[in-house]
């Protein structure tokens, strides 16, 4: 039993240790990116942010660095949508279009939300409509069997009876 608890905390080291080292070389990676391979200037970003988090936060290395990819992946996916429309110019209605799901993502989570609450309750409603028609032709087919019992065996006897009387 002991020697289970051994392993088994020799083990939680070991991934405690492993852990460690990829934050470490992830830390590493963070700290050797330059400026130059970001999109954006990482000193406005790290402003923009603050300017928008609370002012106790304190942002670390590796958040501004992927705050900074993030925003340059969203311009990217927003330049490739405008990319798409056929024209040589564009204009500020595209631009509003490309931008649609970002700019209205509470709105869409809270549409996704109230669709999926009409699903759940479709789903309930079509729960009992089946356990209904299970129940109706449960008594349906019992009742069906019961009276096809009844002209069978009558029609049994009554054959039965006339093959004694052949005889």
């Amino acid at each position: 039993m002991s020697e289970e608890y051994e392993e088994v905390n020799m083990e939680e080291e070991n991934s405690t240790e492993e852990n460690e080292e990829t934050e470490e070389q992830i830390t590493e990676t963070v700290e050797e990116v330059p400026d130059d391979d970001l999109p954006f200037a990482k000193a406005e970003v790290v402003r923009l942010m603050k300017e928008n988090l609370d002012s106790d936060k304190m942002i670390r290395e590796r958040v501004k660095v992927e705050m900074n990819r993030f925003l340059g992946d969203v311009l990217q996916n927003v330049c490739k949508q405008l990319n798409d429309y056929p024209y040589t110019t564009i204009e500020y209605e595209m631009l509003k279009e490309s931008t649609y799901a970002y700019n209205n993502i509470t709105r869409i989570n809270k549409e996704k939300e109230r669709i999926l609450l009409h699903l759940d309750a479709i789903k309930a409603d079509c729960d009992a409509l089946a356990m209904d028609v299970k129940r109706t032709m449960k008594l349906k087919d019992v009742e069906e069997e019961d009276e096809d019992f009844a002209e069978f065996s009558s029609s049994n006897i009554s054959e039965e009876t006339e093959g004694e009387e052949e005889y």
